[in-house]
């Protein structure tokens, strides 16, 4: 059974994440090109090295001593997913929270786990006054199908600071109201 929980900063460690499997073969990407968005031939293997883990763990302790969220799914104890959100709004009038990172492990992909940690994310955002997700997402092709079920869409406003990090990620965001008046119906 998948068990899901909210991490403290003294959870996150770089033996947190030693089952933990990043590998994403990538084909094809979403590309802008003249204004038009376009699937181009892109193949590439993602995978993290020993130094991307030191980052991460250090950006996801940031984020919680900050006062953001990092929720992670657990399978046999084991992290097998995980989410962040940063704890600044952003955006003016937009009201973004930036969903920093979405994660499931290779093993435990299609299981519903992104969907579920997704969806706190959502919650968390909510919670703290934001209108919309902020995501500069992966664009491999099977990434962006995750997002666009997800809800979301191009960002009307781009942060330029994650264009200039990441040019071949696609900016997007995720109303958080829609689901907010749903409930206030029920």
């Amino acid at each position: 059974m998948i068990q899901y929980k909210t991490l403290c900063a003294d959870e996150i460690c770089p033996e947190l994440f030693q089952h933990f499997i990043r590998h994403q073969t990538v084909t094809k990407c979403w590309r802008r090109e003249n204004g038009q968005w376009i699937i181009k031939d892109a193949p590439f293997v993602d995978d993290w090295t020993a130094q991307d883990y030191k980052v991460l763990v250090s950006c996801l302790k940031n984020t919680v001593l900050t006062g953001g969220f990092v929720y992670a799914a657990f399978y046999d104890n084991q992290l097998k997913g995980f989410v962040s959100v940063e704890p600044e709004i952003f955006g003016g009038q937009q009201r973004y929270l930036d969903l920093s990172s979405i994660h499931t492990s290779e093993d435990m992909r299609n299981k519903g786990i992104g969907k579920a940690l997704f969806l706190a994310a959502k919650d968390w955002a909510r919670k703290k006054g934001a209108k919309k997700l902020y995501i500069s997402a992966h664009s491999a092709v099977e990434s962006q199908a995750f997002y666009k079920a997800m809800g979301c869409v191009e960002a009307k406003i781009y942060h330029q600071e994650h264009v200039e990090k990441e040019p071949f990620d696609c900016q997007l965001e995720c109303s958080l109201l829609a689901e907010a008046e749903d409930s206030i119906h029920l």
